[in-house]
């Protein structure tokens, strides 16, 4: 019985704080709102930026706002496997080549997928960044020391 009302102490926090499908509709549509609209300020409003590393925050906005105002052919919250669960836990090498970690660990993927026509053909590629969950709303973290 004591195994079991541990377990519930433990498990309930994380039921408590799970995304609904409604919640997570509303971020995957704010991200592509704002990345086909070439909205840079609705990105970064995506970002949780509490003890992020200042170079990677850089790196992270850069990366975000590439290619915006391109059309995303699909986008999706996954969740995350083991491989995902070892990365996000994982300790990085940084921009500058500082070691830097996930400043919230991760409860789902998020995999764009964007194609590119042009005069020359077309192009496709896939993406994906973590996303976690902070005061009750889906956000992307960024690495910090």
């Amino acid at each position: 019985m004591r195994i079991a009302a541990a377990l519930f102490a433990f498990l309930l926090p994380l039921a408590a704080f799970a995304a609904t499908p409604a919640e997570e509709k509303a971020f995957v549509d704010a991200y592509r709102k704002a990345y086909e609209g070439k909205d840079a300020k609705g990105l970064s409003a995506l970002l949780y930026t509490k003890g992020a590393d200042p170079k990677a925050l850089e790196f992270y906005t850069m990366m975000m706002t590439d290619g915006m105002g391109s059309k995303i052919s699909s986008i999706e919250l996954k969740a995350l496997d083991d491989d995902d669960r070892k990365r996000a836990s994982a300790t990085m090498p940084g921009p500058d080549g500082k070691n830097l970690k996930l400043t919230l660990a991760p409860v789902k993927k998020l995999v764009i997928r964007k194609t590119t026509k042009d005069a020359s053909g077309s192009s496709s590629s896939t993406s994906s960044v973590f996303v976690a969950e902070s005061g009750g709303k889906l956000v992307i973290p960024v690495p910090g020391k």
